[in-house]
């Protein structure tokens, strides 16, 4: 799911940077380069969305032939990945370090010293002067509404709710004491430490007639967007990592964890305290007991519980097992 969205509404370019210029001045990490046609970067790319004048970060050993662009510019670690004909390519020694030092120079973000918004004090809460909120939208109070947000029509934000780096849809509701578009945990874990987090630089969608709510968090995407589809339900204290996309009609009880980029199909329902691993994939229609430990890709259409989930019979027949035998 690729929602497109303006980057610099959110994160402004820091600085201009051209592709000769990026050679120069980060030499300390670069290894080799060829690049055909040199260009202004205006922004990054992910291999699921391709944007103009873009950066594509790329860890691993693969030939991608739609990367063959005059206005991309592939950076990558792997040998290989520099030996396919790529018009424009960069070798590096550390995918993560050049990640964030372009990222660092190239845009203003939260989690960088030099980020800053613009407040106005509106009816008990701070509202940036770059955000868009419909006029029929109701804001609570002491709340904090960020640089480039975006609230549709007839939405409801509670009390002491922060949004940022966010796209709400029309009849949203966001509870109160909630977190959106927040920064998502990623870092290098050779170098651990606030300056070396990379720089989360997507955003939150949020879709039409879904309800968030108290005291959730929900982290924005690294590059491109953590996705709430349309009439989802979210209950009290759940948590959505990076890069999470959830589609519509899910219902997710309260104490969920769900780690990043783990994709959620439509009409899913989730029981309270369950936990998911990160790059999973979920179907259609699944439908996940209290408690359970996801950890694996799930088909359309099942049931599961316990850690690590499995389908509701086994498990069931499991716990009976093992009451059996205890008092053997």
């Amino acid at each position: 799911m690729i929602k497109n969205f303006s980057r610099t509404e959110f994160f402004p370019i820091k600085q201009k940077l051209d592709l000769n210029n990026l050679i120069k001045d980060f030499d300390d990490f670069i290894v080799d380069s060829k690049i055909k046609k040199n260009f202004e970067i205006k922004d990054v790319s992910s291999l699921d969305f391709f944007r103009k004048s873009s950066l594509v970060f790329i860890s691993s050993d693969s030939h991608i032939k739609n990367l063959q662009s005059d206005d991309l510019c592939i950076i990558t670690n792997k040998k290989s990945n520099f030996n396919f004909d790529y018009n424009n390519v960069i070798l590096v020694n550390d995918l993560s370090e050049s990640y964030n030092s372009i990222i660092n120079h190239l845009f203003y973000h939260e989690d960088d010293i030099s980020f800053s918004d613009d407040f106005i004090f509106t009816n008990g809460s701070h509202i940036s002067k770059y955000a868009k909120i419909s006029d029929n939208a109701k804001i609570g109070k002491n709340c904090v509404i960020g640089r480039g947000v975006e609230i549709g029509n007839n939405s409801i934000i509670k009390h002491n709710v922060v949004i940022k780096n966010s796209i709400l849809g029309s009849n949203v509701v966001i509870s109160d004491n909630t977190s959106i578009g927040t920064t998502g945990f990623g870092f290098d874990f050779k170098k651990r430490g606030a300056v070396f987090l990379n720089p989360q630089i997507g955003i939150v969608y949020i879709d039409n007639n879904s309800h968030i709510g108290s005291s959730c968090t929900i982290d924005r995407g690294k590059i491109d967007i953590t996705y709430i589809g349309k009439n989802c339900m979210i209950d009290n204290l759940v948590h959505l990592a990076h890069n999470v996309i959830l589609s519509d009609n899910a219902c997710i009880a309260a104490q969920t964890g769900i780690s990043g980029s783990v994709f959620i199909g439509p009409n899913v329902t989730v029981g309270g305290q369950s936990g998911f691993s990160g790059h999973i994939k979920i179907g259609r229609n699944v439908t996940i007991a209290a408690k359970s430990g996801v950890t694996k890709n799930l088909d359309d259409y099942s049931t599961v519980a316990g850690f690590p989930a499995t389908d509701i019979k086994v498990w069931k027949k499991n716990i009976i097992n093992e009451r059996k035998n205890r008092y053997k």
